[in-house]
């Protein structure tokens, strides 16, 4: 088992710490356990103050009393470099982001503001102030392929369908994983540092401690029952084109309430939409949109699974795919441009994403193959020749040993090559 307070490298190290010494509001979102602290301790000079608000004595002080939150602040001798006020789950108390700007707009360089939390949910429906203007917003995400050791050596040169970023400092990294695991057990990093043996328990203990409770607390859900029969069944279906009357009727819910409830694990950042792809020459295009949980572990949980390896191998296909969505949706909000999407037609065709970024279109199928063939990559090379202006080169991404070039313009690439 690895030290949990160990310094890692995460994909935001450079460009965080360069954003951080701007003067300005920030504010760091992200879903519990994905190492929002942890990251902030290694890139900030100790704070000055500190509040976390997930505490509830210290959180209900603030509630009841947002004064003593601005004059502690005050009291804070003025010094350079300017301290540092941190203030974790910030959510959980709306008014600290009016007492943060009115301080703020007092003296843009007399503290260094910055502020984590798990949800908007309070924040999007209460109409509450993010700091339009004086404030930057970062995302931390599970680990990503670049913040663990290489279970295998990628091959020189291969092509990737999205870049790593430079690699950081001489940091170590979150320990190696073979697929399997990382099929079985996710990438959140608490979990990745725990022995074997005790990550099906503390993945379960997620589910109810953090995500279920912070549900309950947050959102004002009126047939908690209801919501948790949706949430499994939201964790069995996650990959899947959504379908809200399936789901509705599986709950005792209406169609409506089940949109709710998956804007709710949005809004906690524990689940993301892939829209239909609609910029095509195909006229039977499906435009409902899948839903992915964020992590692999959290999704056997959810689904009431224990996970576990054996879990994977029941039907690994399914559960690939969504880690090499996974994978592409964290890469391209640490990136800051583009959008996932998926294709999918009513006669059955279908592409399993489609990174968009600016004009450029990159089909991306996913196969659990470890002997990939061209006909694997047919609906691949169709979109190439339907996007010629704008798509000039697909993937398949499956279990091969090393890249293999199966058609002109598109290549098969080992999963530790994406």
């Amino acid at each position: 088992m690895g030290d949990i307070n160990e310094v890692r490298y995460r994909w935001l190290d450079d460009s965080l710490a360069a954003k951080l010494e701007k003067p300005f509001v920030h504010v760091l979102f992200g879903a519990r356990q994905t190492g929002k602290t942890t990251l902030l301790r290694h890139l900030l000079p100790t704070p000055a103050l500190s509040f976390n608000l997930a505490d509830p004595a210290e959180r209900n002080h603030l509630l009841a009393d947002i004064g003593a939150f601005t004059r502690a602040c005050r009291a804070l001798p003025v010094r350079k470099p300017a301290p540092v006020v941190l203030i974790d789950e910030a959510q959980t108390v709306p008014a600290v982001f009016d007492a943060v700007q009115s301080l703020y707009d007092e003296d843009k360089r007399r503290w260094r503001f910055v502020l984590c939390g798990s949800s908007t949910r309070k924040l999007r429906l209460g109409g509450a102030n993010l700091l339009p203007g004086r404030s930057l917003q970062h995302r931390l995400y599970p680990l990503t392929l670049a913040e663990r050791a290489p279970s295998e050596s990628p091959a020189a040169g291969a092509r990737s369908p999205l870049p790593f970023p430079a690699k950081g400092d001489d940091a170590p990294r979150f320990p190696r994983a073979e697929l399997l695991e990382r099929l079985a057990f996710g990438e959140l990093p608490g979990i990745v540092l725990l022995d074997e043996a005790d990550r099906a328990e503390v993945l379960r203990g997620y589910v109810i401690a953090h995500l279920e409770e912070e549900i309950r607390r947050e959102a004002l859900v009126r047939d908690w029952g209801a919501f948790l029969r949706f949430l499994q069944f939201a964790a069995l279906e996650s990959g899947k084109v959504v379908n809200y009357a399936k789901i509705a009727n599986e709950v005792g819910v209406a169609p409506a309430t089940v949109r709710s409830y998956y804007q709710l694990l949005e809004d906690v950042f524990v689940g993301f939409t892939v829209p239909g792809f609609s910029r095509s020459p195909r006229k039977n295009l499906t435009s409902t949109p899948r839903f992915f949980l964020f992590d692999l572990g959290i999704r056997h949980a959810a689904a009431g699974v224990t996970p576990s390896r054996d879990v994977v191998l029941s039907d690994p296909g399914p559960f690939f795919e969504q880690w090499v969505g996974i994978e592409l949706w964290k890469r391209l909000g640490y990136l800051g441009t583009g959008r996932l999407h998926h294709l999918r037609s009513k006669d059955g065709a279908e592409i399993d994403f489609v990174i968009e970024r600016g004009r450029e279109l990159i089909p991306v199928e996913v196969k659990w193959t470890q002997y990939p063939k061209r006909e694997d990559a047919r609906q691949v090379a169709r979109f190439l020749d339907e996007h010629r202006g704008s798509a000039k080169h697909g993937f398949l991404v499956c279990r091969a040993p090393r890249p293999q070039q199966i058609e002109e313009r598109v290549t098969a690439i080992p999963w530790f090559c994406l």
